[in-house]
């Protein structure tokens, strides 16, 4: 088992304080990032390390950095997204709650090698306890003079600000984020431009998921080389997934990008209770395309699920047992996307709720035998046509569980009920 890089310090009592985690060894690749790294150092070390975003996109962290403007006038803004609305999300909430320092000086080497001086943290508002912990950290840094003016004598100055959102999905993708950060509704903008340029305050901007912000102390003190040495190539260093559903362990799993998903859901998770079979899985949480049984021999890693027709997401794990009603949980997703749609998008706006329509009415043994191809064409119609990824989010799993369990909603039609019930 590899080391773990940012789940090292979450079993020690107190691991949330300031105390704590200087004594674990924390702010020691602050400093050695001030005193040793030039900003563009740092950014094409984290480049050759690989690392690439754990929000769900997956796109390289340095590239990212490097897309921000080398000559501006406008200050430049860090943004950490921790708007964790994922379902079966629940990695960056570990994070937060018990390492909240690992996070912040993440968030302060970042900083640096972008050139920003103030910095935000875009916290999920159903996140009390998180929000909290966060607040005394902070505050805890500033006392030590790791946020502030000057951090460490080395001339270099950051506040740190934390924000709460107003518990809505879609301000987890990112210009959502920034229009709720800037005090408006939280719609998605039309992109170009992109954040790099024209972002927070229509300013460069970079905005970064927590997990992969809480990465960059390790790779700054164990350098690149041994980073990109984990996982795979390509897909280097560690994941944490959040497994839930038919386990017997849920929970938060810190493995190699590349384990196999029979392993991490077999191995570490315990495998599924009373030794039912397994039906689906979604490996990237309810927005990701789900995959059968047959399937689950595949490595969990961005470019091994890509190939699959589905992606890693998030790193949720959500597993289903052969008892799940497959009508059911896509009349919940559709459900939940439904409520959660922003309304800008004419698609989305009106297509999620259709598709909701219809499920309900098949759950009822009221169904079409049109109904399954009726959901698979307004899926055709949502995919790819939307501002943010909102409609991707819906239209994906409801069509891959509609086409790899079509039997099912036809039984559901034709028999007028729910064959498993």
């Amino acid at each position: 088992m590899t080391e773990k890089i940012v789940l090292k310090n979450i079993d020690i009592p107190g691991s949330e304080t300031i105390e704590v985690y200087l004594s674990h060894g924390g702010y020691q690749a602050l400093e050695k990032a001030l005193s040793g790294f030039q900003p563009a150092e740092l950014i094409e070390e984290v480049k050759k390390s690989g690392l690439r975003g754990r929000g769900g996109a997956g796109f390289p962290a340095g590239v990212k950095w490097g897309f921000l403007p080398k000559q501006t006038d406008k200050p430049i803004y860090l943004v950490c997204n921790a708007d964790e609305g994922e379902p079966g999300t629940f990695k960056d909430r570990y994070i937060i709650e018990k390492d909240p320092h690992l996070l912040i000086e993440g968030i302060i080497i970042s900083s640096y090698a972008i050139g920003a001086h103030q910095a935000y943290i875009y916290i999920r508002g159903e996140f009390v306890k998180g929000a909290g912990v966060l607040e005394k950290a902070i505050a805890e840094a500033y006392k030590k003079g790791y946020l502030g003016k000057n951090i460490l004598n080395r001339g270099f100055d950051l506040d740190l600000c934390l924000h709460r959102g107003a518990g809505s999905y879609v301000c987890g993708e990112e210009t959502a984020l920034l229009e709720s950060l800037e005090g408006n509704r939280g719609n998605p903008r039309l992109k170009p431009p992109f954040p790099a340029s024209v972002g927070l305050f229509q300013s460069p901007t970079v905005i970064n998921n927590v997990e992969t912000l809480a990465n960059i102390p390790a790779i700054v003190m164990k350098g690149a080389e041994w980073f990109a040495g984990i996982g795979k190539k390509g897909n280097t260093g560690t994941k944490i997934f959040a497994v839930s559903g038919h386990v017997n362990r849920p929970g938060v799993y810190e493995l190699p990008l590349g384990t196999p998903l029979r392993e991490l859901i077999y191995q570490e998770a315990g495998g599924i209770p009373e030794d039912k079979k397994l039906k689906a899985v979604m490996p990237g949480g309810s927005s990701t395309p789900v995959i059968t049984v047959d399937e689950i021999d595949v490595d969990m890693d961005f470019d091994s699920l890509a190939a699959l027709g589905t992606m890693l997401g998030s790193g949720a794990v959500i597993v289903m047992d052969e008892s799940t009603c497959m009508v059911r949980t896509t009349r919940r997703l559709a459900g939940f996307y439904a409520h959660e749609s922003c309304g800008q998008c004419t698609p989305c706006r009106e297509g999620v709720p259709w598709m909701v329509t219809i499920l309900e009415r098949i759950e009822k043994g009221e169904g079409r035998e049109e109904d399954p191809d009726l959901i698979l064409d307004i899926c055709d119609n949502i995919k790819g046509i939307t501002l943010c990824p909102l409609g991707d989010a819906a239209a994906m799993p409801i069509e891959s569980i509609v086409r790899k369990f079509r039997e099912e909603f036809e039984d559901h039609i034709r028999e007028g009920r729910c064959p498993s019930s």
